[in-house]
């Protein structure tokens, strides 16, 4: 006979994957009547011209976004302690380099054809918005983390990133709690330090 309960090792779905579904189905249905809409009231011909603009200025906001993303990448990799050329003290970020991935939703959602995907993708070209929003989402993240069960990867990262924030390797033994230590291996001698 059985009960109707879950086992105890059984979990549920989270709301999220529940109500997602819904969503994106209710999102379609109102960017399909805001089109017809919109066809109505200024003609057909107007809604292409729309959805055209919107794909061709989403792309350009993406392609500007991701130069902006590769060069900020290859400053900072030369800013690198022991590449050539690196300044002796590491520079801040300027301000305009962050937001890229919020730079890119926005021109993915002016891409998206319809009206309220529209409208999200223009508000995330506002510099304020992405600020805030950038904001929240660094806030939110650390909360998580903080949150995070101990030994999980955002602690040992966190434990890496507080001990040796310069990366470099100590070189030791493994001692063993039980007093046995390992044996080395027949094919390797000494090692070298990796940095010098």
């Amino acid at each position: 006979m059985t009960t109707g309960t879950r086992p105890p090792t059984a979990r549920g779905r989270s709301r999220v994957r529940t109500y997602l579904p819904l969503a994106v189905a209710a999102w379609a249905v109102l960017e399909i009547w805001l089109l017809t809409v919109v066809a109505d009231a200024a003609g057909g011909f107007t809604v292409l011209l729309l959805l055209a603009a919107g794909i061709v200025f989403g792309a350009a906001v993406i392609k500007r976004a991701g130069r902006r993303a590769f060069r900020n990448l290859t400053e900072t990799l030369q800013r690198m302690p022991g590449q050539p050329g690196a300044a002796p003290e590491q520079a801040e970020t300027p301000a305009d380099s962050r937001g890229n991935g919020f730079l890119m939703l926005g021109g993915l959602l002016l891409m998206i054809p319809g009206i309220v995907s529209d409208v999200a993708g223009l508000a995330l070209l506002v510099p304020a918005v992405r600020t805030r929003l950038g904001r929240y989402a660094e806030r939110s993240l650390e909360r998580r983390m903080r949150a995070a069960s101990p030994g999980s990867f955002s602690d040992a990262f966190q434990q890496a990133r507080i001990h040796r924030p310069d990366g470099k390797v100590v070189q030791g033994e493994v001692i063993r709690p039980d007093g046995g230590q390992q044996a080395p291996r027949p094919d390797e001698g000494p090692r070298p330090p990796l940095t010098p």
